[in-house]
């Protein structure tokens, strides 16, 4: 057991890079939008559209699911490497075409990150025993998180900070986007020569393959769980959208800059509960944390929408921020639910779950279009019914074999 555990502890290491590098392109891309709004001066339907292009990818996720059965799991991850750094050398010309011309960029660099998140989840699922699967996933989304904190700071301090006149540029997105283009290529070229252990999923023993069924759709928890992400990516992604408009309801005048930089206290959130959760996994069952957390980002919500109503400002800000530690576990602990029994057909039933993170696509622009059309607060409460869904999956819906 301890030589097992040393033969995957490098490849933990590689894959907990990848993640970093995921947390980081994801989050800036979010921290992005109400500067991007600024910019191209956007409408509320509009300044959502990066995430449209972006997290719109994951629709590829079951055929990439497929071709990583062929292709394996190193070679994805180059090619999901590889992708990644054009789509940032594209962003450059892109962004100086308009705004239409950046999101087409935005979709090449999220193809190569769909690639990736369908190969990196199994992988680390499979570097060990099935018991501590749910604490690795949350090892490395703690990295993940890591930079989901950083990512707010970059775009803060490179990109907003550097419009010195005061009007937003959105040519001040070349410079960085290049640096990041040219830090992956380098990430490809390491990879290349790095050996990696091919995980042999479909080598089960023989008591194990009588309960393996024929294929990954046959299993209703993979289902259950696809669409618990679905909703967990509005949860995720609905709280840093809906920031600005938020405190600018509890009458904060923040500009681009402050904003970006609280948002990270979100993120922090997230990384904190990350790290906790490496060991609170190893003592409580992932459905347990996953209920619990899910309740009590409901409950945090609400309080802040009540609170905000009464004019405690701050305490509700801060609520509404706090959801992040909340969110933590949530990814990981869905995951590990729905890949649970699937064996060889865990690199497909990957791509069913990461098909779902269109939901960050659909579920924003939707809830925009709500708030354009009713009010802030009732976009905002669309999230109790992602909590709500999210309960019923860890609760009732990931027993289900």
């Amino acid at each position: 057991m301890t030589t097992e555990k040393n033969n995957y502890l490098f490849p933990l290491i590689v894959m907990a890079t990848m993640f970093f590098l995921l947390g980081f392109i994801t989050t800036m891309n979010n921290s992005l939008i109400n500067y991007l709004k600024d910019a191209f001066s956007l409408n509320e339907v509009e300044k959502q559209l990066p995430n449209t292009f972006f997290y719109g990818a994951y629709i590829l996720s079951i055929p990439v699911g497929y071709l990583l059965n062929r292709i394996g799991y190193k070679n994805g991850v180059l090619a999901g490497l590889g992708l990644i750094s054009l789509g940032f050398f594209l962003c450059i010309p892109g962004v100086a075409a308009g705004y239409y011309g950046f999101l087409s960029a935005v979709s090449v660099f999220a193809i190569g990150v769909v690639i990736l998140q369908v190969a990196a989840n199994p992988y680390v699922n499979a570097l060990g025993s099935p018991e501590t699967a749910a604490s690795r996933l949350t090892l490395t989304n703690a990295l993940n998180s890591v930079a989901t904190v950083i990512a707010p700071i970059f775009v803060s301090m490179l990109i907003v900070s550097a419009n010195t006149e005061g009007a937003a540029d959105p040519k001040t997105v070349q410079g960085p986007f290049a640096g990041i283009g040219i830090v992956t290529l380098v990430i490809v070229v390491i990879m290349f020569f790095l050996k990696l252990p091919e995980i042999k999923e479909n080598e089960v023993s023989e008591g194990a393959a009588k309960k393996i069924k024929s294929s990954a759709y046959k299993y209703p928890h993979l289902w259950l769980g696809s669409l618990a992400i679905f909703f967990y990516m509005g949860v995720e992604i609905g709280i840093p959208s809906f920031f600005a408009d938020y405190s600018a309801k509890l009458n904060f005048n923040f500009d681009g800059e402050m904003r970006t930089k609280l948002l990270a206290y979100y993120w922090a959130g997230l990384m904190v509960g990350r790290v906790a959760g490496i060991f609170i996994l190893r003592k409580y069952t992932a459905s347990k944390i996953l209920s619990f957390n899910a309740v009590a980002g409901a409950l945090m919500l609400f309080v802040s929408l009540v609170l905000g109503g009464m004019g405690m400002n701050w305490v509700a800000l801060v609520l509404f921020l706090g959801t992040g530690l909340m969110h933590s576990i949530m990814w990981p602990c869905i995951y590990n639910l729905a890949l649970e029994d699937l064996g060889p057909h865990s690199k497909v039933g990957s791509g069913v779950i990461a098909t779902s993170v269109i939901g960050a696509a659909l579920l924003p622009i939707m809830m925009g279009g709500i708030q354009r059309g009713v009010g802030l607060i009732a976009a905002i409460c669309c999230l109790f019914v992602y909590y709500a869904y999210i309960t019923y999956f860890a609760v009732r819906g990931s027993k289900i074999r």
